[in-house]
């Protein structure tokens, strides 16, 4: 018998900063977030940023959190509902961080007698950090507890005609009676030696400007081809003018280079050098809006764009449970039902 575990990223259960701690613990701590040493990543999540960080980010979970809980959590609760009412197979929910686990999903398809899983990371774009820590952690979790289960996960999804188009409509629809004079495309940021790791070729990936445009198989594995690769097929996809439009990167951690351009450098510099006084924001690496698209988004860069002399300024929401969107997910799952 086959079914679905669709896998986000996660959430705190609350905003009490001890249960802040623990999602930070475990999000902070994988090997594929934080890719040093044991030791070193032990020191510096549990000696340091433990004993700082919590309390600023339950902070601003609270200024995004809902009555009925996390909006991720409830997002995903939502899209899980409308693709099962569009197929017969059992649909499970799990987050990577955070309850419900991947594990507690697993078990749920294993108790109405699902042998044959099809993994659905909700990640548009391929990363260490989000992909691929689902994937080894589902199949850890499979041989250990699930011998009689087979995984087949869904690939990237970042150049797939019905993604493209349902991210590409809903960005119309919403910026259909707003005026603005561009477009940030904002992708979740990693570290440079995240890209270099996740090179396949072990060569290919110089984050120089002109690998990510030169063919190899290393694409499919870099997170930085696929997002530029996104920002591409939008604006292909809605005839957009190259030069209203800006990809950038946010968020980052620690010392090392992280990808280029960032976000809240970019959104300053687009309303104190280059005049832009109406910016219009979409987040394609992700599919539900989160802590990083409503609060550090949508609250702290349009306060960064106003202070700098931006005027207007509009966040995209993600697809969360938007109609196409739910049809580009039933239509990829009547696939593997096919097959």
């Amino acid at each position: 018998m086959k079914g679905v575990l669709l896998v986000n990223l996660g959430s705190p259960d609350s905003t009490d900063p001890k249960d802040v701690k623990r999602y930070l613990g475990e999000f902070l701590m994988d090997e594929r977030v934080i890719d040093f040493p044991y030791w070193f990543r032990s020191f510096l999540v549990k000696g340091i940023i433990l004993n700082t960080r919590p309390k600023k980010s339950a902070a601003a979970y609270k200024k995004i959190w809902w009555e009925e809980g996390s909006p991720l959590i409830v997002l995903s609760e939502r899209l899980q509902e409308k693709v099962q009412a569009k197929t017969d197979l059992p649909i499970a929910l799990a987050m990577r961080y955070g309850n419900p686990s991947i594990k507690q999903g697993l078990q749920e398809l294993h108790d109405k007698g699902v042998t044959d899983v099809l993994l659905v990371p909700l990640y548009p774009q391929f990363a260490m950090a989000t992909t691929e820590t689902i994937l080894v952690l589902a199949e850890e979790l499979r041989k250990e507890h699930f011998p009689n289960m087979t995984l087949t996960d869904l690939p990237p999804f970042y150049n797939k005609k019905e993604y493209i188009s349902a991210l590409s409509n809903s960005i119309k629809d919403y910026l259909s009676d707003k005026d603005y004079d561009h477009i940030l495309f904002s992708y979740h940021g990693v570290p440079e030696r995240h890209i270099r790791k996740s090179d396949v070729t072990k060569s290919h990936c110089k984050i120089d400007g002109s690998c990510c445009n030169t063919q190899s198989a290393a694409h499919n594995y870099c997170y930085r081809h696929q997002c530029f690769q996104t920002t591409k097929n939008v604006i292909a996809e809605l005839g957009l003018d190259e030069n209203k439009v800006t990809t950038t990167f946010q968020s980052r951690l620690g010392v090392d280079p992280w990808l280029q351009p960032y976000t809240d450098r970019t959104i300053i510099k687009k309303a104190e050098k280059d005049g832009i006084k109406k910016l219009a924001i979409v987040t394609p690496a992700f599919v539900s809006d989160c802590l990083e698209t409503l609060e550090e988004i949508a609250m702290e860069g349009k306060e960064e764009f106003e202070e700098a002399g931006g005027e207007e300024f509009y966040t995209v929401p993600c697809l969360n449970d938007n109609e196409e969107w739910v049809d580009a997910l039933a239509k990829w799952i009547h696939e593997f039902e096919k097959n």
